[in-house]
């Protein structure tokens, strides 16, 4: 068959192209789901959000070798005055024993001498939960481990199986036909004839596959016969997802591959507007899209990562990463041993044009800051550490690209972060939430310093009654929006059926407290109820005791570890808790105003405003919403 001369080539800009494929192929294709074991899921991207269904650790262990000993018997201990404690009133204890329930905090070995007698001595006071790593220190159940359309990691895996969760819902992964076409094909390691050209583009295009996420099946290459590609195409269309074809798609007298596929189907452009790699084909051929690419490799490459790579990434909710290198401002000062290498997890973020890095858990055993970090930061063995301001490098786990568009989110921490978070990644391609719990005053301080777009609050002034607006007003300088978040209920979290009979605050005194990190709202709200009541710090055991999260708190409670806590009754309906109202408050969003145009803050507005997330709120419970997304200016004279 003799092929007319194509006159149909265009000159289609680049954007325009990709857009009028993609938009035709959203009309026909959705990404598709299978469920599969966690411990084959690497580099698979999470249908939805993933909850823990387990603590880790389970139980109390020990985080040091020594001995276990009830932290009240070893007060009054000193260098001078050593303590003597008798067989009996300790436990030998090696690293990750259970720690015995008579006991609440652990001894160094090396800071014990032990005589004949069985006793040990010690020079120093242990205090409650010394050395010990506590219940659900690592991972809380029903916490989220990880959001949806996230690519699941190595780290990923091991916190799955660690939270309990053996099987998982991931998206399938894209299946591409690839369709080398011409006479003059030869397959790698032949002997070439005069004319003849080695085949490379179509194992290019199977590795370029697989980076993308898809499974690529190569065809055998098919001469420039019309009626041979049109068979070709037909049988590779009928049992894959997407179908690549190789050269043929330019104007010469042995160009096929346009025609066929105008035949076939519907040509939607055929030339873009690209140097090179003019002579590409964007077809829909039985409900599948078809991509011709031009022969020459370099015009191939080019095309695959203009539309096959935003197809197959499309079609496998997926945004390929590329880890790199930047410089960035450390949020806050890091102490470090001369003695050892550290590498320290971070979130990073760009905040008015300065990338910002917030260091996360340090510790050895909090391998969730590796799921939750953006990259980390090494201190070397020479440094004693990093001064807040001071500039760093950090290796990135996620591709600059994505930290331009992430809104930075410092301050109290709240359930409702997770769920935005999930919806953020859900709803918006290309834009991100990255938050870090340091309470309210410290996210305000951050906002202050310019590390963070947006400071979760919920303070009280204690002289007027009023939540957030008139610390906002005392701390900034500059004209400042508040946006409502949510009415929530905080309250005291006890065990299930209240075993203590806990009633009101005055009930807490001589129970087993566990509070929140200072400058948290919910502290700042029992020292203000404290206050009402007469009651001093002093009386209440465990005021000093923090967790930095509701859920921290929560399992605390529910693990026995703490009698009592205060926190949200979305933590406490998580965690299974019987729940006593304290009060209502205002858990709100500070932000500068210079940033509501930024294309990540709108969008974080609009969740809030949404019947999706307002939804999701009634079934997590304790939370109104009748204000949400409501824009409060502050400072405006100013």
């Amino acid at each position: 068959m003799e092929k007319k001369r194509n006159l149909y080539l265009s000159n289609t800009p680049i954007e325009e192209a990709r857009q009028i494929f993609l938009s035709e192929v959203q009309k026909i294709m959705s990404p598709r789901y299978e469920c599969i074991p966690v411990a084959e899921a690497l580099n698979r991207v999470t249908k939805s959000a993933v909850y823990a269904k387990y603590n880790s650790p389970g139980y109390s262990t020990a985080a040091m070798d020594g001995a276990a000993v009830l932290a009240e018997e070893t007060l009054g201990a000193s260098e001078i005055h050593p303590l003597r404690l008798p067989a009996g009133h300790f436990d030998h204890i090696n690293t990750g024993n259970i720690l015995p329930p008579s006991r609440d905090a652990v001894i160094m070995a090396e800071d014990i001498i032990e005589p004949e007698d069985g006793s040990i001595q010690i020079s120093a006071p242990a205090v409650p939960w010394q050395n010990v790593r506590q219940i659900g220190e690592n991972i809380v159940s029903g916490e989220m481990i990880l959001p949806s359309r996230h690519t699941i990691r190595s780290i990923d895996i091991g916190m799955l199986l660690e939270a309990g969760i053996e099987k998982i819902d991931v998206v399938q992964k894209p299946r591409a036909a690839i369709l080398p076409t011409g006479s003059e094909i030869a397959e790698p390691g032949t002997e070439l004839k005069p004319g003849e050209i080695i085949d490379s583009n179509s194992r290019m295009f199977e590795n370029m596959v697989t980076e993308v996420g898809g499974i690529p099946h190569r065809c055998p290459a098919t001469e420039d016969d019309p009626n041979l590609i049109r068979h070709a195409i037909l049988n590779a269309v009928d049992s894959h997802d997407v179908v690549l074809i190789n050269a043929g798609t330019s104007k010469g007298t042995k160009d096929f591959t346009v025609d066929v596929l105008r035949e076939l189907g519907k040509v939607l452009v055929h030339g873009v507007a690209v140097k090179p790699g003019k002579p590409v084909i964007l077809a829909i051929v039985r409900g599948k899209p078809v991509i011709g690419l031009p022969g020459y490799s370099v015009s191939a490459y080019i095309g695959f990562i203009n539309f096959v790579t935003p197809l197959l990434e499309y079609l496998g909710s997926r945004i390929s990463t590329q880890l790199e290198k930047v410089s960035a401002v450390i949020s806050r000062r890091l102490i470090s041993s001369l003695k050892y290498e550290e590498y320290v997890r971070v979130k990073v973020g760009l905040v008015d044009d300065r990338i910002v890095a917030t260091p996360l858990t340090r510790g050895a055993g909090a391998a969730m800051s590796l799921v939750r970090s953006d990259g980390f930061l090494v201190i070397p063995q020479s440094s004693e550490g990093i001064e807040a301001g001071e500039e760093v490098t950090v290796q990135l786990y996620r591709p600059l690209h994505e930290l331009k568009n992430t809104a930075v989110i410092i301050g109290s921490h709240d359930l409702i972060l997770d769920v935005m978070n999930d919806m953020m990644g859900a709803s918006y391609q290309n834009l991100y939430l990255s938050s870090t719990h340091v309470g309210s005053m410290g996210g305000l301080m951050s906002l202050k310093r310019r590390e963070a777009h947006i400071a979760p609050t919920h303070l009280l002034d204690e002289s007027s009654g009023i939540y957030n607006i008139p610390i906002i007003k005392k701390m900034f300088h500059e004209p400042m929006i508040l946006v409502k978040g949510v009415e929530r209920i905080q309250g005291l979290m006890v065990p299930k059926g209240n075993p203590l009979h806990i009633e009101k605050i005055p009930d807490i005194i001589g129970k087993k407290y566990i509070n929140r990190q200072r400058g948290a709202g919910t502290r700042v709200l029992l020292d203000y109820k404290l206050k009402e009541l007469g009651i001093s710090a002093d009386e209440i055991d465990g005021y000093d005791r923090e967790a930095n999260t509701h859920t921290a708190v929560a399992v605390a409670v529910q693990s026995g570890n703490a009698d009592v806590g205060m926190g949200v009754l979305s933590a406490a309906n998580a965690m299974d808790l019987d729940f006593i109202e304290v009060g209502v408050e205002e858990y709100d969003f500070a932000i500068p105003k210079r940033y509501l145009e930024i294309p990540v803050i709108k969008a974080f507005l609009e969740i809030l405003k949404s019947e999706e997330f307002h939804r999701k709120l009634d079934e997590m419970g304790g939370y109104g919403y009748s204000k949400s997304g409501t824009i409060i200016e502050i400072n405006e004279t100013d």
